[in-house]
């Protein structure tokens, strides 16, 4: 072959491999794997960032309640401007805010918990102006009140969701094995009553698990609006639950990863210590942490 014809099929080669490129692989979706300060209310939210970066978490999930580190009305415009810092300084992500409102209140607490909203959008906005993190709570109330304050929860998670609207945040509703909104069902049907792109969902199996219920049934009809993930373990029934670290309970973290990957999720998934571990005598957060890390991390694939 002269060099002519040399030239003219290397073309040739080149416009075949153009029209027939060769099949991308598609990247599987990556898990940002969290820690909740919750569970690490007596340290300072410098150190406890510090430590969760340590670990190797990519995001930390901030506590509200009075009397935490990040209470909003505790936090000063420059505590406000530190804490962005050390987010920045330690490459963490806020994934979330937590708070503990109820749907159930009476009316005075629920006017006070529109005003809590709105604080939790302000700290939002002050920490991640381009991405504000949702504001995740659980709903209140009792299993067997359900009938009874269903009305009443529909019309307050209408308030809920102009508040949160009007202040540019996502408040995610998230059930309970010991309150009103206690199954899919429930939460669903809460959550069409909300109708606004304002409510989403929070995600946490244990409080399912230790009813019985369906890890893959309950994923697949809650994942679709779900914005916020949890992990903890459990046993127990739903009588006498007991909350545990991951890994230590019944749930299947290898089907729960799989089953992630499987509907493409890519957002937080976060560790949540229970107030009944928490509360305990001797209890350690940073060994905590690290071990929820450590029965996590491979099988997310986070880290």
């Amino acid at each position: 072959m002269n060099r002519r014809a040399f030239v003219r099929a290397l073309g040739a080669a080149g416009t075949a491999v153009a029209l027939n490129p060769r099949p991308a692989v598609a990247a599987a979706p990556a898990v940002s794997l969290g820690f909740s300060l919750y569970g690490m209310k007596s340290m300072p939210l410098a150190e406890a960032l510090k430590t969760c970066a340590g670990i190797g978490y990519r995001n930390v999930e901030l506590a509200l309640m009075p009397g935490f580190p990040a209470e909003p009305k505790a936090l000063s415009a420059g505590d406000r401007k530190a804490l962005r810092a050390s987010l920045a300084e330690n490459r963490l992500a806020v994934s979330a805010l937590m708070d503990n409102l109820s749907l159930a209140a009476d009316d005075a607490a629920h006017t006070a918990n529109l005003d809590r909203i709105r604080a939790a959008a302000g700290l939002a906005r002050d920490l991640a102006p381009e991405s504000p993190p949702v504001l995740e709570t659980v709903l209140g109330g009792k299993p067997a009140e359900w009938d009874a304050l269903r009305d009443r929860m529909a019309a307050r998670v209408r308030d809920w969701a102009k508040a949160a609207a009007d202040s540019a945040i996502t408040v995610c509703l998230k059930p309970h094995v010991g309150s009103a909104v206690n199954s899919p069902e429930r939460l669903l049907w809460l959550h069409r009553q909300a109708a606004s792109p304002a409510v989403k969902l929070c995600y946490d199996f244990s409080h399912f698990a230790v009813q019985g219920m369906d890890l893959a049934a309950t994923l697949e009809a809650l994942l679709p609006e779900t914005r916020f993930i949890h992990v903890k373990d459990v046993e127990g029934t739903p009588e006498k639950v007991k909350f545990l670290l991951p890994g230590e309970g019944r749930i299947d973290y290898a089907q729960y990863a799989a089953l992630l990957r499987k509907h493409a999720w890519s957002g937080p998934v976060v560790v949540e210590v229970s107030a009944m571990i928490s509360k305990q005598l001797g209890y350690d957060p940073v060994d905590a942490a690290r071990k929820c890390f450590a029965a996590l991390a491979a099988t997310f694939a986070a880290g």
